[in-house]
């Protein structure tokens, strides 16, 4: 056995746990922690300029790569209650991050001390777990079973809060008898696929729906073998984006109230029999439950048991993997495909491939101030097949969702329950940190761009390089046109008239002077015609200074992007393309 501080015995298992990096800021609270990682080494630091944005680093790191633990650290007091937004990002998403908080030693935490806060209180309702562990025995365990509930079952993220005298205590604690905890996770039975089997089977029109539980199971190849052994067209929710590749002939569009594509709606209200797989049926996908069920039947596969009847019961449910499901369905699937009794879906697919072929809306403007319309489309231009794109919530990611392609598993980072702004560029520079060859594209509005901007210092000290597209029209966008339904355009704008930048003409924040002086490099766009060229500028630019790098498009100010109350009713404001000139980068072109 070997005497350690207990806070040792901790850095040790977060190495054997396969931890190798951590987001965070130093405070007196948890200087041990810090004082351990210095000593043991081997994980390495990005110092991050906000407690809120190592939280969000941390997510963008996990989200990057199957089997990442992303990591963030914070001193006592406002540290822990400033991870608390991207605790709710990563539980709403069921993605798993660790966060450490360090706290008043026991004596005094319940004397009101200098930061002082009961942390685990505060942060339950969103994460999986949250201790406050006050016998310094307890501490290796403590996160041991930190490990085991981010990956058990339905993944989430957990707080760990460490008074200082635990941490500073020694221990007995020998890591070469240390074992991760083996992980819990239901599995489908064969009975309950042959059921799901025969309910496909038996439909005339039927679909997958692909959600991010298929992303976190790392099961994208699965998921699409599954599809071309049945015939069976998928429809991938937002989260689960990349499952199936926009380009693959049985991948039929996205369906929502926002980010969907015409011929996705269309396809779902076509469908007769629908089997989602790790997706939670959320409300901006569906819309009215009424709606989206009307004449179909539903069966549902989920890892959490509470997820399944939880917005609409299922005519069939299955608490599952997403992994070890699909693996089943395939084993069924075969068997009944050599055994021919396999529906043919050839004509079922040639009538999703025709709406996918001609439902689009219009890219191809000239106007100045640019289109937003415009932008996705040069992005199209530019970016290959291998771009991750990193976005968060607004009018730029419910456009970026309609026009841009995706075609990887985790090659779409978006936070798509929670939504908080500000959380697009610690999110990138997670990724970056996770995958620094990834060839990583940001995109905000100004709003969000704004949100947590100091933290592209981090990317300039760190060499941590992406392209940051910022389309601005010096609005809240996304609130602005959601006041159209009050009568009221009131206290969104962003706009005034900048002394120190005249030539932005009213659009306020010089955000290229902004990032410049932060340490990266930033490009303004005011043309259709300079897009292009900038964005590939962008790309050798990166290349050069190892650093961010922003592209700011300056929009029309007053645009609204395609949406509606129901699947069946999204508003087209904007024209709908013609012919193949109307949206030249549309994944199936009109001619």
């Amino acid at each position: 056995m070997s005497k350690m501080r207990a806070i040792e015995a901790a850095v040790l298992v977060m190495r054997r746990e396969g931890v190798d990096t951590a987001f965070g800021i130093p405070g007196a609270a948890i200087n041990p922690l810090y004082s351990a990682l210095q000593k043991v080494g081997g994980i390495d630091h990005v110092l991050a300029r906000h407690v809120e944005g190592a939280s969000h680093m941390a997510e963008g790191y996990t989200r990057t790569k199957a089997g990442n633990i992303g990591v963030c650290i914070g001193t006592s007091g406002p540290a822990g209650t400033d991870m608390v937004t991207g605790l709710y990002s990563a539980s709403a998403d069921s993605i798993p991050i660790l966060c450490i908080t360090g706290q008043a030693p026991r004596a005094r935490m319940h004397k009101e001390d200098f930061q002082a806060v009961d942390i685990t209180s505060i942060v339950k309702p969103v994460t999986k777990w949250a201790t406050t562990v006050l016998e310094p025995g307890q501490v290796p365990y403590a996160f041991q079973k930190a490990f085991y509930e981010m990956r058990s079952g339905r993944p989430g993220p957990v707080l760990i809060d460490l008074p200082f005298d635990v941490q500073m205590a020694e221990i007995e604690f020998d890591i070469d008898a240390y074992q991760p905890l083996p992980l819990a996770k239901p599995l489908a039975t064969r009975i309950q696929v042959e059921k799901a089997l025969a309910m496909l089977d038996q439909a005339e029109r039927p679909l997958l729906v692909s959600g991010g539980g298929v992303i976190n199971a790392d099961a994208s190849e699965l998921l699409v073998e599954f599809a071309e052994l049945t015939g069976i067209p998928v429809i991938p929710t937002l989260m689960g984006w990349g499952t199936i590749p926009d380009d693959h002939p049985l991948m039929v569009g996205m369906v929502g109230l926002q980010t969907s594509h015409r011929y996705g709606n269309a396809t779902m209200l076509k469908s007769d029999v629908v089997l989602g797989i790790g997706n939670r049926w959320a409300n901006r996908h569906t819309g009215s439950v009424e709606v989206y069920t009307e004449g179909r039947t539903f069966i549902h596969v989920d890892i959490e048991p509470t997820q399944i009847g939880r917005v609409f019961t299922p005519d069939l449910g299955i608490v599952s993997d997403a992994g070890a499901a699909l693996t089943m369905f395939i084993e069924v699937a075969r068997e009944w495909k050599a055994a021919g009794k396999l529906k043919d879906r050839s004509a079922w697919l040639h009538d999703c491939q025709q709406r996918k072929a001609t439902l689009h809306r219009k890219t191809h403007f000239d106007n100045v101030p640019v289109k937003p319309q415009r932008v996705y489309e040069e992005m199209n231009q530019v970016f290959g097949k291998d771009t991750c794109y990193v976005s968060t919530i607004g009018l730029s990611q419910i456009a970026g969702a309609q026009f841009l392609h995706v075609y990887k598993p985790r090659h779409w980072i978006n936070c798509g329950q929670a939504g908080p702004l500000g959380w697009t560029i610690p999110a990138a520079l997670g990724v970056v940190k996770a995958e620094p060859s990834r060839k990583v594209v940001a995109l905000s509005g100004d709003y969000d761009f704004q949100f947590m901007i100091e933290e592209l210092a981090v990317g300039a000290q760190f060499k941590l390089p992406y392209i940051h597209v910022v389309v601005n029209n010096s609005y809240l966008g996304l609130i602005r046109q959601a006041q159209r339904g009050f009568d009221m355009d009131y206290c969104v704008q962003l706009s005034f008239d900048n002394l120190n930048a005249p030539e932005l003409n009213g659009y306020g924040v010089d955000h290229v002077a902004v990032a410049e002086g932060l340490g990266c490099k930033a490009l303004r766009v005011f043309e259709p015609g300079q897009i292009q060229p900038a964005l590939r500028k962008a790309q050798a630019m990166i290349e050069e200074f190892k650093v961010p790098v922003i592209v700011e498009i300056i929009l029309e100010r007053v645009t609204n992007i395609s949406m509606g109350t129901e699947i069946n009713a999204v508003n087209e404001f904007e024209d709908l393309a013609l012919v193949g000139n109307d949206a030249p980068t549309a994944i199936s072109l009109l001619d």
